[in-house]
């Protein structure tokens, strides 16, 4: 065989490994953009479980939801700290936002780490009852969905005040 007498090249090698690589680079793509979109939306569905159960005046279950527990009454003592009765004086008609009607969720801020601990949960900044001056900052942690107030109130920019 000579030199003159090779096979003809096959372009189809080369072009499947192109599509290959364009294909990974699409998938890696639109994996981190999900992973964007939806990385905390775990918490955000508790805190719009909370509300829902809020906004129905269902305060017993928006307690055990606040708590991550909703066999709280076979065990209310544990709960010392944060009552039924204060969180429904919070919470109920007659707390400061009034008769919760409507909730929107504005923001969830993940806390800077300090050092090589990471937050255990998150800041998810809350519209109550479609007002824009009415927001809440709650933390919800990663681990079990239990909600509480945040450390500080949080701007949707991530400044905090």
């Amino acid at each position: 065989m000579g030199l003159l007498d090779a096979q003809q090249y096959d372009p189809r090698p080369r072009q499947r490994l192109i599509r290959l690589i364009v294909a990974t680079v699409v998938v890696a793509i639109l994996a981190a953009v999900a992973y964007f979109l939806f990385r905390y939306q775990p918490e955000k569905n508790a805190i719009n479980r909370f509300f829902d159960a809020v906004q129905a005046k269902n305060f017993e279950k928006a307690y055990g939801l606040y708590n991550a527990d909703p066999d709280w009454k076979q065990h209310p003592q544990k709960y010392d700290n944060y009552t039924y009765n204060q969180f429904y004086l919070d919470w109920g008609p007659q707390g400061d936002y009034g008769a919760i009607t409507a909730h929107h969720i504005d923001c969830v801020v993940q806390p800077k780490a300090s050092g090589f601990q990471s937050a255990s949960g998150v800041i998810v900044v809350v519209r109550i009852n479609n007002r824009g001056d009415r927001t809440e900052s709650l933390w919800v942690e990663k681990k079990n969905k239990s909600i509480s107030a945040a450390p500080d109130k949080v701007l949707c920019g991530g400044s905090t005040t």
